[in-house]
This record gives structure tokens, C-alpha cells and sequence, in this order.
């Protein structure tokens, strides 16, 4: 069986288990030539197919990003999609290989910026994921930090209590002023109080 006879769609199915199970077996088996073809295949005519790939992609992304690091130039492009699906897609599988590939990522920072600005939720949700991983790495913290702050600063109040507490582990003494600052300041943006109680401890954790 190819690859791609294998996918969800593939098989009549509207869950994402076979995909997931087939990302788990390329990422256990170390299959390069199976990643290959799910690149390939990003731009099949079947936007099913497409959207497909993509979610092995980035599953096989989470479990071993050794074996889709050498296509963040292709996911990168995919940026440019005018399929949402495809977008959030490519932003997710970048997050996944930014330890692999933090050159190239950081590199792409503007693309990705603009990108987040005007994208979905969850491709927000991997943007500042891709920088606070940036921010933990010391040759891209200096720049990366400023910019997570900014996402904190403008980012929708739903989105602030998860992305303050993930970059905590980032966030050192030199740069704790300022994100104590900006948590300070959308204390009053939350309408549910279980919101603004989490960014509270975060701001406690800070000190």
C-alpha cells in the first residue's frame, strides 16, 4: 500500500485516527521515502488529500522532528495558502521542528509574524509557540523575547493565560520587568475571572 492510499480520506474515513496511526508507524519506522511522498503530495488536486498529509506531517513532527526538519522551506511556503487548513497546518509542523531547524525558523520570523496577525487561532497558538521555544535558545532569545512580549501585549484575552504560563520557563531576570509590566497592564481585559486568576499567579511566579 502507498502512503497515500493509506490516509484517512483514503479509506472513506472522516476521523483522524488513521492518520495519526500512520504518522506514529513513519515516526517508529524512521521512513524518510514516506515523508517524502507526503510532501509531495501537499499539493495534490484533492484538497482531502492535501489537508491529509499535512496532519501526518505534523504528527510525525511531534513524535520525531528530526524526519521533517529538512522541509521547513516547503512548509514555509505553505504559509501563503489561501486554504486556512493548509496555513495552520504549516504553522504547526514549523513549531514542531524549531530545535531541529532554528536558523531557518527564526529566519522566517516576519513571514510567520504577518502570517499570525491575520490567521486562525491555532495558527497564533503555534507562532507564539515557535517563539517562546526561540526565546529558550540564547543565540535568537534577544530578539524573540521582545517579540513574544508583543504577542502578549495584542494577542485576544482567551489566548494570554495559556501563552503567559507556557513562557514562563523562558522569561529570565533580565526580561521580567517587562512582562510583569504587560500582564500587569490586561488584567482588566478578561471577562471570566478563572482567566485573569491564572495570569495573577503567573504574574506571582515572576515575582
Amino acid at each position: 500500500m502507498t502512503v497515500i492510499s493509506r490516509l484517512a480520506t483514503s479509506l472513506g474515513r472522516r476521523d483522524e485516527v488513521p492518520n495519526q496511526e500512520l504518522a506514529a508507524e513513519i515516526a517508529t519506522n524512521a521512513d524518510g521515502e514516506a515523508v517524502a511522498e507526503l510532501v509531495e503530495n501537499l499539493s495534490h488536486k484533492s484538497k482531502d488529500v492535501r489537508h491529509d498529509c499535512m496532519k501526518v506531517l505534523y504528527e510525525v513532527g511531534e513524535r520525531k522532528p528530526s524526519l521533517i526538519a529538512s522541509y521547513a522551506d516547503q512548509f514555509t511556503a505553505f504559509l501563503d495558502s489561501k486554504d486556512n487548513r493548509m496555513q495552520w497546518g504549516a504553522m504547526t509542523a514549523l513549531n514542531t521542528i524549531v530545535h531541529e531547524n532554528p536558523e531557518i525558523t527564526f529566519a522566517a520570523i516576519p513571514k510567520l509574524a504577518a502570517v499570525a496577525d491575520k490567521g486562525s487561532v491555532i495558527t497564533r497558538d503555534n507562532f507564539v509557540a515557535i517563539l517562546i521555544k526561540l526565546s529558550g535558545i540564547p543565540a535568537y532569545a534577544h530578539q524573540a523575547v521582545p517579540l513574544l512580549n508583543e504577542q502578549m501585549l495584542s494577542c485576544p484575552s482567551n489566548q494570554l493565560p495559556m501563552y503567559a504560563e507556557n513562557a514562563l520557563p523562558v522569561i529570565d531576570g533580565v526580561h521580567k520587568a517587562t512582562f510583569v509590566k504587560t500582564l500587569t497592564s490586561r488584567l482588566g481585559d478578561f471577562e471570566k475571572e478563572s482567566k485573569r486568576k491564572r495570569v495573577e499567579k503567573v504574574l506571582k511566579r515572576l515575582g
